[in-house]
C-alpha cells in the first residue's frame, strides 16, 4: 500500500490543480468546501460500516489478503480516515490518477485537517477519550456535530440558551461525527447534529436533527 512512483509536491500539485486543496497565501492548506461535501458521503457511507465490511473494502482496493488485512492496516497504520479520503479523492478528481498517487493524497488529506466542528464552549472528545470522559462524568450530555451541516450551524446559534437548560452537575461535551466512528457506532449515531442523554452511565434518550432549546429541555427534564 505505500506509494512508490509519485511524491508528496506532485499530489499536492493536483489536488490544488482540481479544486480539492486551497492554499492560502501564507501558505497555509486548507479542503475546499467541494471536497469536503464528496469527503462527507464517503464518509457517511464508510464511517459507520462493520469492521468485517471495512477490511472486505480494503481487500479489494488495494488486493489484499483477507486473513492478513488487519495486520496490514496495522503495519502501515491505516485506518478508515485514510480510505474515506483515498475514495474521496478517487471520486472528486477529474482524471484518473494511479494507485499510488492516491494513496499519498489520501495521506495529504488526513494531515490537512480543518477546523472542528465541534463549538469552542464544549469539551471535544474522540473516540480515545470518550470512555473515560463517561466514566468521571456518569450523568452526561455528549452533542453530535458536522462540518457542512446546515442544522449544526442554525443550533450552535441557540447553543447558549441549549447550555441554559443543562442541570447542575450533569457535564456537557461534543464530538466531530465524521472522526469518532467508534463512538457513532456504539451509539447507533448516524446523523448529527444529534444529542445523547446518559443518566448513571447509561444512555436514555438520543435525538437527532435540528431540536429547539425548549425541545432540549424537555428532554432534560424527563432524564434529570
Amino acid at each position: 500500500m505505500a506509494a512508490t512512483h509519485s511524491t508528496p509536491e506532485s499530489a499536492l500539485d493536483t489536488l490544488i490543480a482540481a479544486g480539492a486543496v486551497d492554499e492560502a497565501p501564507d501558505g497555509t492548506l486548507t479542503t475546499s468546501d467541494e471536497f469536503e461535501k464528496t469527503l462527507a458521503i464517503y464518509h457517511d457511507i464508510y464511517g459507520a460500516v462493520s469492521e468485517e465490511e471495512f477490511n472486505n473494502t480494503v481487500v479489494e482496493l488495494f488486493g489484499l489478503d483477507p486473513d492478513d488485512v488487519e495486520a496490514q492496516l496495522a503495519e502501515h497504520d491505516v485506518g478508515r480516515a485514510d480510505v474515506v479520503a483515498y475514495l474521496a479523492a478517487q471520486s472528486f478528481l477529474d482524471v484518473p490518477v494511479g494507485q499510488d498517487m492516491l494513496v499519498l493524497m489520501a495521506n495529504l488529506l488526513v494531515e490537512i485537517t480543518p477546523s472542528s466542528p465541534v463549538p469552542a464552549e464544549l469539551t471535544e472528545l474522540d473516540d480515545d477519550s470518550y470512555e473515560s470522559f463517561l466514566a468521571a462524568n456518569p450523568d452526561a450530555v455528549i452533542t453530535v456535530w458536522r462540518r457542512n451541516c446546515t442544522p449544526c450551524d442554525v443550533m450552535k446559534e441557540d447553543l447558549g440558551d441549549i447550555l441554559e437548560q443543562v442541570p447542575e452537575g450533569v457535564a456537557v461535551a461534543g464530538v466531530d461525527g465524521e472522526a469518532t466512528g467508534d463512538f457513532c457506532r456504539a451509539f447507533g449515531v448516524d446523523a448529527a447534529p444529534s444529542f445523547l442523554w446518559f443518566r448513571d452511565g447509561d444512555l436514555k434518550e438520543h435525538e437527532s436533527g435540528r431540536r429547539s432549546p425548549v425541545e432540549l429541555s424537555n428532554v432534560f427534564d424527563r432524564v434529570y
